[in-house]
């Protein structure tokens, strides 16, 4: 198994306020006379129980009348219900009668539920909670009748904001744009989710600017768990059918969540029924289904019973199935049984359900076969193991995907595939790490280079890096990071992991086309502040973690100053040589090394995570990927050959010769086309100059 991503977290001493509020609730409620809100948390940060501080504060202080709660399917729905918050120290509870929840009478009768929202409108009631589809469709049979400045005096909250669409054809991002531009209504927008989108963005920019904006970081969130330290990301090949390689991932023991293929993609190889009875067969024999759940029972060779929770089957049965699930096992005390909890169900199989807003907190194991395309799924599946719960020290996410096959004749489509995985690891690595702010160093600078502002945010000073010279690329360098990382992922291409492509290649041609395609107005020098603290965003951890495994090589951590440990205790020898968590592991490393945008630049992020991935592989078919990269390698551009100009003068400096076109070295080879290039084009101007 490949291990691309590995995080590990201390203990912060984040509690709750007075009000009963944890770090990230606090936060948004200090904002909440603001019109529009928009709330970037994870998966378990109390985003729910967030919104509903807010809106009591909309009903009992802002003159709102009435709050819709908007979710994307009926299982969310009961993270909204009431709740007791004066008990923890809040001025009022959160009330929502059952008539209101229409997420509490299943996925049937639409038109049920549209009659209610328009029966809710024209009552006295304060609170509802509705799918998207049911505000889509009852927002537009209101307006018919009412009007739309009936929903004038609402504040309207929605969850997993990410499915809404900036796009025309997306009715529930015309719907928000007509109520934003009517500027009366109240809007909470709530994600899990980093960045806009994988296509269209969720906000036109000018909607987004009149947001304020409230984010909490993952690892804030992991920081501050009392129980889950660590969170591996991980990914596996299989051949032939992907039951083929379960064994090698799926431990009966830990508690897992396996989302099967997407029907139509490459790796579904049969109906979805029979796919989850081979699983079934695989894990034992079963022996029926539990009545009052719906669990399947399967007995091990060990003589164990397995519950499995089978959310792939849509008939009658899921219904009791996800009951089941959503119903917390409690003491006599009236709180939750952890032991009896925990041992309710074992494993969930699932296929488009079970990712967003789906919160079974003894999850261990996110086991996701076939690719994924969407940066925004990745980040959901992985965020059903991210919640803390006792005895769960460790969390993992593992992506099972097909060995790119030579024999089917298909290797540049895998070699596609096998980049989104790395994206999305690499995009995962960013959520996870600390949000990371970068200045520029001068000589006798008195700071330390490594600090915490006000904010929380980690501060590192490079040397010759761009300070960005306006405010709008100040703006763009606080705030659209995560969302410039995420599009450079999804746009790594062929170039970037080629074996004779320069790094500067990737840190300085790629991101400043990424950059220059964005923001259109930007000028030069902007542009190039943008492109430095990208690059820096992007290869700072790579950076850290070269370091750190060169000295564990070595025997000797340069870091610590600690001598590595005797062999025979793996787990002491690593934790003698390697920090324990993200941020110490970059603090270590910049203690030891000056911080340059030269040293930030000589870092290809992608080809470093190709060459982890590539591990797995075996030598014929690492071959056969490697010349379809080459096969497909892009022209000499000037661009490139004007970026790999100070490497070929270096090359010529300390090796005393040109860089070889017929060297057995890729990169030596590229620089010397690259040459050819130069001179052939210097060639050029001066025959034209002459005429």
């Amino acid at each position: 198994m490949v291990q691309m991503v590995n995080v590990t977290y201390g203990t912060s001493k984040a509690t709750t306020n007075a009000l009963g509020q944890r770090p990230m609730q606090a936060r948004t409620y200090a904002a909440r006379a603001a019109q529009f809100l928009l709330l970037k948390a994870p998966p378990a940060a109390g985003k729910s129980r967030a919104l509903m501080f807010v809106a009591l504060d909309k009903l009992r202080h802002q003159g709102l009348e009435k709050v819709i709660v908007c979710v994307p399917e009926t299982s969310i729905g009961g993270s909204f219900r009431s709740t007791d918050l004066t008990s923890y120290g809040f001025e009022a509870d959160w009330e929502v009668d059952d008539r209101w929840n229409l997420c509490l009478t299943g996925e049937d009768a639409e038109k049920k539920k549209v009659k209610a929202f328009q029966a809710f409108m024209e009552s006295d009631a304060k609170a509802l909670v509705c799918t998207h589809a049911t505000f889509r469709f009852g927002f537009d049979e209101v307006i018919k009748t009412k009007g739309i400045e009936v929903f004038d005096s609402c504040f309207i909250a929605i969850d997993e904001f990410h499915h809404v669409s900036s796009s025309d054809n997306n009715r529930l991002g015309v719907i928000l744009r007509s109520l934003i531009s009517r500027a009366q209504c109240h809007v909470m927008a709530m994600t899990g989710s980093y960045f806009r989108g994988d296509a269209d963005p969720v906000l036109r920019p000018e909607d987004e600017d009149r947001f304020a904006k409230i984010t909490y970081s993952y690892y804030e969130q992991l920081e501050g768990y009392a129980w889950l330290k660590a969170l591996g990301i991980n990914y596996e090949f299989y051949k032939g059918k992907y039951v083929n390689g379960l064994p090698g991932v799926l431990d009966p023991e830990q508690k897992t969540i396996i989302h099967i293929p997407h029907r139509g993609s490459s790796e579904a190889f049969d109906d979805k029924f029979n796919e989850v009875g081979m699983i079934l067969d695989l894990l034992g024999n079963h022996e029926g289904r539990e009545p009052e759940t719906g669990f399947d029972l399967v007995r091990r060779p060990d003589g164990r019973l397995l519950k499995i929770a089978d959310l792939v089957d849509d008939g009658p049965g899921r219904d009791i199935v996800k009951a089941a699930l959503s119903r917390e096992i409690k003491g006599p005390d009236g709180k939750r049984d952890d032991v009896a909890d925990r041992a309710k169900v074992d494993i969930i199989i699932a296929l488009g359900m079970a990712k967003e807003g789906f919160d079974w907190v003894w999850c261990e194991h996110a086991l996701t076969i076939g690719y994924r395309s969407s940066l925004v799924e990745i980040v959901q599946i992985i965020g059903r193991a991210t919640r803390d719960a006792p005895g769960k020290p460790r969390a993992l996410f593992t992506n099972l995907v097909a060995e790119p096959g030579v024999e089917t004749g298909i290797v540049s489509d895998a070699v596609n595939d096998m980049l989104k995985a790395i994206s999305g690891s690499l995009l995962m690595e960013q959520v996870l790490a600390p949000n990371f702010k970068f200045y520029r160093r001068e000589d006798g600078d008195v700071r330390a280079p490594m600090g915490t502002d006000v904010e929380g945010n980690i501060t590192i000073g490079i040397k010759g890096l761009i300070e960005p010279p306006t405010d709008r690329s100040r703006e763009i360098c606080e705030k659209d990071m995560n969302d410039l990382m995420a599009t450079a992922y999804q746009e790594m291409d062929r170039r970037v992991l080629s074996p004779d492509t320069a790094p500067e290649v990737a840190t300085q041609l790629v991101l400043t086309d990424i950059i220059e395609k964005r923001y259109e107005t930007l000028d030069a020098e902007e542009t190039e502040s943008v492109r430095q603290h990208l690059a820096a965003h992007m290869n700072v951890l790579t950076l850290a973690r070269k370091e750190t495994e060169r000295s564990i090589v070595e025997g000797q951590s340069t870091l610590s100053g600690t001598p590595q440990k005797s062999s025979d205790d793996e787990d002491a020898d690593e934790s003698a040589c390697a920090p324990n968590t993200l941020l110490e592991m970059v603090r270590k490393f910049i203690n030891v090394r000056d911080i340059d945008i030269e040293l930030i630049d000589s870092v290809n992020t992608f080809q470093e995570r190709f060459e982890v991935a590539s591990k797995s592989m075996n030598s014929e078919l690492l071959s056969h990927v490697q010349s379809a990269m080459v096969a497909l390698r892009v022209n000499m551009t000037g661009d490139e050959a004007r970026t790999l100009w100070p490497r070929i003068k270096a090359f010529r400096a300390t090796e005393g010769c040109e860089p070889n076109v017929h060297s057995a070295n890729p990169l030596e080879k590229r620089m010397a086309e690259a040459l050819a290039w130069l001179k052939a084009e210097k060639a050029k101007r001066l025959r034209e100059g002459g005429l």
